[in-house]
């Protein structure tokens, strides 16, 4: 009437580090996952060939960017040189003869005669060849002046311009004044960009 005990049946214990070890513990990636992992490593094996083509982009980008600038394409230009409004001004200040596109040569003609003959007017005429030979000197800081005072003419009339065609908030953007007034003073065969417009041929 007595039977055996049964022996009572004791789960068995689970190492949580070779559970953890077993199982996922990470999401499973996806296969475009898995194969961008496979093909791109984190870092570069060969940082000197990575250097390499990171300068190639950048001097092909620039070239890319100069070649716009020459044929007028300005969705390709710098970010400085795009937008309508920056073309605006540019298109604006090549079709004006302003006094600052002759400013370099006429300062380096003055000057250098002012240096060339302030010495044999000096010694051949005395004080009065020190006067006339200092009047060159004069002329130049009055071309200077007067190229500076027309400048700010131009800015006030082209500011009054993109008002009306842009907006008042557009025309009082920061730095266009400084955009035109550097476009002013340089030669205009040497401009960057290229200008496209012929003198007297104002935007509208």
């Amino acid at each position: 009437m007595f039977g055996r005990e049964k022996t009572p049946q004791v789960p068995p214990v689970v190492d949580p580090d070779e559970a953890s070890s077993s199982g996922k513990g990470r999401p499973t990636p996806t296969r475009k996952e898995a194969e961008a992992a496979n093909k791109r490593p984190l870092v570069p094996s060969d940082r000197k060939a990575a250097g390499k083509d990171a300068r190639s982009a950048a001097r092909a980008q620039r070239d890319r960017e100069y070649q716009a600038m020459q044929a007028g394409d300005v969705k390709n230009m710098p970010v400085q040189h795009r937008g309508p409004v920056r073309t605006f001004i540019r298109d604006y200040v090549d079709a004006r003869r302003n006094l600052g596109d002759y400013f370099l040569p006429v300062m380096f003609a003055l000057l250098l005669t002012g240096m060339v003959l302030t010495g044999p007017l000096v010694s051949k005429f005395g004080a009065t060849g020190s006067v006339v030979a200092f009047t060159f000197y004069g002329l130049a800081y009055a071309y200077m002046f007067a190229a500076i005072a027309d400048g700010w003419l131009l800015w006030r009339r082209l500011k009054r311009v993109l008002a009306a065609k842009f907006g008042s908030d557009a025309a009082g953007a920061r730095g266009l004044a400084m955009y035109a007034t550097a476009r002013i003073f340089q030669l205009r065969r040497l401009r960057m960009p290229k200008p496209r417009v012929k003198r007297g041929q104002y935007p509208v």
